[in-house]
């Protein structure tokens, strides 16, 4: 599979998740455009290691994911936009007498408005271009709920709604819009809660990693971001084509239960 001349805008992808997306996808030969709301000289250096890795163009453009001028600026900014992977998102954990309307606001903003933005911005592109793949980052949270999680869940729930309508609205062009829905996925914010939970639950790492952290997924073992990347650039290839207004659960049995 090749994605060689295609250009790819991830959101929130200087770290975690969003960065093996963005590296998945350039190893397969797109040039890809790395986001988030900083502008350091290490997210720009970021792109500059990815482009001499795999050999494609790749730069880090800033915007703010939960203004919307921000997140059709940063597709104007991009040039072209082939393939779309709405990955931006932060949480919140609270009670939902008690969650913080600030907090609410921000976690639909960024996490499902984002969304609405960035893919109305690249559809004119992708219809000029003749392809395209818009790919958006739910959660198991998409397709279940789980306490004090209000907002997440419901920005995710409507992410995977409007995957649904952008892809019957596209049905009849080369365009395909999909959900990835991960579980538990080891990045190195998650990886920097552990040392916490063990101390909080008196266990030891894998104990509190398999009782505690993982205790819904069935698996009992993390994803990975690779694999999350891998499963992005699947869904970009021609094997996927007839793949759309779906969602692709790699959570480890989560969803199953």
């Amino acid at each position: 599979m090749s994605l060689t001349g295609k250009t790819a805008v991830v959101t929130g992808s200087n770290s975690g998740i969003g960065l093996g997306i963005a590296r998945s996808l350039a190893q397969a030969g797109a040039n890809v455009v790395l986001n988030s709301f900083t502008d350091r000289e290490d997210d720009h250096a970021l792109a500059a290691e990815i482009a001499d890795d795999a050999g494609v163009t790749a730069r880090y453009i800033r915007a703010d994911m939960s203004k919307g001028e921000d997140c059709r600026a940063l597709i104007e900014q991009a040039g072209a936009c082939d393939i779309l992977v709405n990955n931006a998102g932060i949480q919140h954990v609270a009670a939902i007498d008690a969650f913080p309307a600030d907090k609410w606001d921000a976690i639909i903003a960024i996490n499902m408005n984002s969304a609405f933005h960035t893919t109305a911005a690249a559809l004119p592109m992708m219809r000029a271009a003749g392809w395209g793949r818009v790919i958006n980052v739910a959660s198991a949270h998409g397709l279940r709920a789980s306490p004090f999680k209000s907002a997440y869940v419901t920005a995710k729930h409507g992410v995977v709604g409007m995957t649904k309508v952008v892809a019957l609205e596209t049905a009849q062009e080369p365009i395909t819009c999909n959900a990835i829905c991960p579980g538990y996925v080891l990045t190195p914010l998650v990886e920097a809660q552990i040392p916490d939970q063990m101390k909080t639950h008196n266990m030891d790492r894998d104990t509190v990693v398999r009782e505690v952290m993982l205790a819904r997924q069935p698996s009992k073992e993390f994803a990975t971001v690779e694999q999350i990347g891998g499963t992005t650039a699947f869904l970009c290839s021609d094997a996927a084509a007839q793949i759309t207004g779906t969602t692709i659960s790699v959570d480890g049995g989560w969803t199953a239960m």
